[in-house]
């Protein structure tokens, strides 16, 4: 019997982690009021805000874990280090001024050198504090803010109240209750009315010790005819204790704005990613969101789009690959909330080594939204036999006048296509390796060409013998 193919995701790029001596604050395992007090304060914030977050604390406790979806019974929230600040060193301007240890883990990730390169503004962030941020001179001068949560509460009170809380309540689920009680970091995006952003931000989220929470919050408002590109990376070491991402995203699209928000998560096999990711859209807007789930041994993701206001345009793209001992739940949803909206959700993943995908998703039409239109393909390719791939639609039309479609299939690399590669001179590595990324590429064709490069770099392809 010859042997299985495999496709492999090279991780030994990320599997690397700094020193934890000199860390400037590691609160005790646990979560309590106490320590929510203790963030709050050593972030100098509002009364407004630390109300909010022992609101969202009680929330939380009160809160059963959800039962649907992955299994989560390997969460001890008990064992989790919930504030980890490693330097008194934040949002530095150059990268001369971040400390060495750290400078040096974002050289590794290649973060300075694309900042020089192809990008308009970076963030990075360390455990739970930004420790550098940047934005192009110009883009400042026209208005646009690209800081952390924290520098926008001191510095833009009336922007981040409006809208901090407003498109994902902390009532919304368990972990955004979390999020909300134990927020620390992320990123404050702002586009003034009319101003194009026209490279990419972005934001690099880095988890380093072991059994740490990493909670940032993320909010993006783009004004009335604005657009703006935000890309978020993230990734960890490979522990053997748990750690847990539960992030929040809000956006506001106005009027005429145009959002992409890209996700490249390539978390470590020790990490339990659950995330709220949102959008509102109002009228003649456009949000993109290009979603891609590498590692996690647990990931819950549904990025939603609320259209608001007629003409608003929705697209949800992603990606998910589940190896062995991993669980992508993933997906999108779509709230059609206007007349004349369009959106499209496009769902691709790959499973192998008895790794398990799943499609969750919600299209909604609510009554009286007429002339919708939108479509819903799932594709999930299995490498094996013993992999999984499961989806669950939901779709819920409120009204008769809209045209809304869905479809699915399941697949795997039968021995007929690899031979008929192989007959016109490729090798068995080589026939694999084209059926797959050709089954991803309308993923990677979407992304920036050098985020595609790094993603294609992601991907080791090694075939021995032919499909077990």
């Amino acid at each position: 019997m010859q042997a299985p193919m495999r496709l492999e995701f090279d991780y030994r790029q990320f599997d690397f982690h700094s020193s934890e001596k000199g860390y400037a604050f590691k609160s005790e395992k646990g979560l309590s009021e106490e320590l929510v007090r203790t963030i709050s304060a050593q972030k100098h914030e509002p009364e407004w805000m630390l109300a909010m977050r022992l609101e969202a604390l009680d929330h939380f406790n009160k809160r059963a874990m959800p039962t649907w979806g992955a299994d989560l019974s390997g969460i001890d929230f008990d064992d989790l280090h919930y504030y980890v600040n490693p330097t008194d060193v934040h949002n530095a301007k150059t990268w001369d001024m971040v400390p060495d240890e750290y400078k040096k883990t974002f050289e590794k990730l290649g973060i300075p050198e694309a900042e020089q390169k192809f990008l308009a503004g970076v963030g990075a962030q360390f455990e739970s504090e930004n420790i550098y941020h940047s934005l192009r001179a110009d883009l400042e001068a026209k208005g646009v803010i690209f800081s952390d949560v924290e520098t926008a509460v001191q510095t833009h009170p009336e922007l981040v109240r409006k809208y901090f809380g407003k498109i994902i309540p902390y009532r919304d689920n368990k972990f955004s209750a979390l999020n909300t009680a134990v927020w620390s970091g992320g990123s404050f995006v702002y586009v003034p009315k009319g101003v194009r952003v026209d490279l990419p931000l972005q934001a690099y989220f880095r988890i380093n010790a072991s059994n740490v929470g990493q909670f940032e919050r993320t909010l993006i408002i783009a004004e009335e005819g604005s657009s703006v590109h935000y890309v978020e990376g993230c990734s960890a070491p490979v522990y053997s204790a748990a750690s847990l991402h539960s992030a929040v995203v809000e956006i506001v699209a106005l009027p005429g704005s145009k959002v992409q928000y890209t996700t490249i998560q390539n978390w470590s096999n020790n990490v339990y990613n659950l995330v709220t990711k949102r959008a509102f859209a109002y009228a003649n807007s456009d949000v993109f969101w290009l979603d891609c789930n590498i590692g996690s041994r647990v990931t819950m993701k549904y990025p939603s789009i609320y259209l608001m206001g007629e003409g608003a345009r929705a697209e949800i793209l992603s990606l998910a690959y589940a190896g062995k001992g991993q669980q992508q739940d993933s997906g999108g949803k779509v709230i059609h909330l206007a007349p004349r909206t369009t959106s499209v959700i496009t769902s691709k993943s790959v499973s192998k080594d008895g790794g398990r995908t799943s499609y969750r998703g919600l299209l909604k039409v609510a009554k009286g939204c007429t002339g919708v239109k939108s479509s819903v393909r799932c594709d999930a390719l299995l490498l094996d036999e013993i992999s999984r791939s499961d989806t669950y639609p939901y779709m819920e039309v409120e009204e008769e006048q809209v045209s809304v479609g869905h479809e699915a299939t399941v697949g795997k690399i039968g021995e007929e296509q690899l031979y008929y590669l192989m007959s016109r001179g490729l090798t068995e590595s080589e026939a694999l390796a084209l059926i797959v990324l050709g089954f991803i590429e309308d993923f990677s064709k979407r992304l920036p060409m050098e985020y595609a490069i790094e993603l294609n770099r992601l991907v080791e392809l090694d075939m021995s013998g032919s499909v077990g």
